[in-house]
């Protein structure tokens, strides 16, 4: 089904139903995030009773925006909306939602990794950000666009690019992102708060971090480590910490880096951020996960000694093979070559 009559089915049901709910993925980010925000206001609009219901509280700093209220943490209820809209979910159990097998389902997501379960299904992976898709979705469905509405998806679009230093910055990202200045998105503003507000103890935080690096011996892949007991020892729950691997992947040389993140005893959450010709999205699937190109991620079990000997000897071997390289995306260079 082409992009077009995909948007065209999914503004025929938003505009055909009363009740909608939006959801997004367990440890929700900055996209999934102010792209819900965005989306509720839009259905708003549209004169929809809209809510935005997630399992997983927001992560600094985005638990600090004044329109944190507006979401809910916890379960959908079983009944009670004509449409659940689900950002960046790569299937149901993504979104941590357990009732809502009954409800007709819209998936939007820009990961190639998804299993394509909705209703409809909208898979972009050559979008910079869902933020990004719904820009498209707006206009398809001839919204009259606020600042508000404007500020929430450049936010999602800077926030799931680095500012636009990822490889997922690509000149539709920088074209939506001008027009969003133009319609009342504030960019200073925006950066600043993403970017410049953290608290002593993230930044403490950083620090304990990087002080696990650990480099291979041909100095391509970086590890790092966040345990529980740092984040317990600084009172931090929920934290973004997609500056601290940004940090690390900017060693020269290094081409990947694994952020091990304890969730649990002998449970770690890693992260993968690539550059270069590594393709993170293959490596995690390797190991039962996925996600981007140059940004994905897996669950390991198993001590902890045991993991950062092992898994990094096993993502140097997968990293030597062809298909580990990054799939050409349409529009953009090789990066093989």
């Amino acid at each position: 089904m082409t992009r077009n009559k995909i948007l065209r089915k999914i503004r025929d049901k938003i505009r055909s139903s009363r009740r909608i709910v939006i959801t997004s993925h367990l440890r929700p980010d900055g996209d999934s995030i102010c792209t819900s925000l965005a989306l509720e206001r839009m259905f708003r609009l549209l004169g929809k009773k809209a809510e935005i219901i997630n399992n997983d509280p927001l992560p600094l700093p985005f638990s600090q925006m004044p329109e944190a209220g507006r979401i809910r943490i916890g379960q959908i209820p079983p009944q009670g909306f004509d449409l659940a809209v689900l950002l960046e979910c790569a299937s149901v159990a993504r979104s941590g939602q357990t009732n809502i097998d009954g409800y007709f389902k819209i998936n939007i997501d820009h990961h190639h990794s998804n299993d394509s379960y909705a209703d409809i299904n909208w898979v972009d992976p050559s979008a910079s950000a869902v933020g990004e898709m719904v820009f498209d979705l707006a206009e398809e469905l001839k919204i009259k666009w606020t600042p508000e509405i404007a500020g929430h998806l450049y936010c999602a679009i800077v926030s799931d690019t680095g500012c636009f230093q990822f490889s997922n910055t690509t000149a539709k990202a920088l074209e939506v992102s001008s027009r969003l200045i133009k319609l009342g998105a504030r960019p200073i503003k925006i950066t600043e708060f993403l970017f410049n507000t953290n608290p002593a103890e993230k930044i403490k935080l950083l620090g304990q971090v990087l002080s696990t690096l650990k480099m291979n011996d041909s100095g391509d892949i970086a590890t790092i480590t966040m345990f529980k007991s740092f984040l317990d020892a600084l009172r931090l729950k929920e934290i973004d910490t997609e500056d601290i691997t940004t940090l690390a992947r900017s060693i020269k040389n290094v081409e990947m880096v694994l952020f091990f993140k304890e969730i649990d005893p002998q449970t770690f959450r890693i992260s993968l951020r690539s550059k270069g010709r590594s393709n993170a999205a293959a490596v995690a699937e390797h190991f039962g996960g996925g996600g981007h190109v140059h940004a994905a991620g897996f669950t390991a079990h198993g001590p902890y000694d045991r993991l950062i000997e092992e898994i990094p000897k096993q993502v140097e071997g997968l990293l030597k093979k062809k298909k580990f390289f990054p799939r050409q995306a349409k529009g953009l260079p090789d990066p093989r070559t």
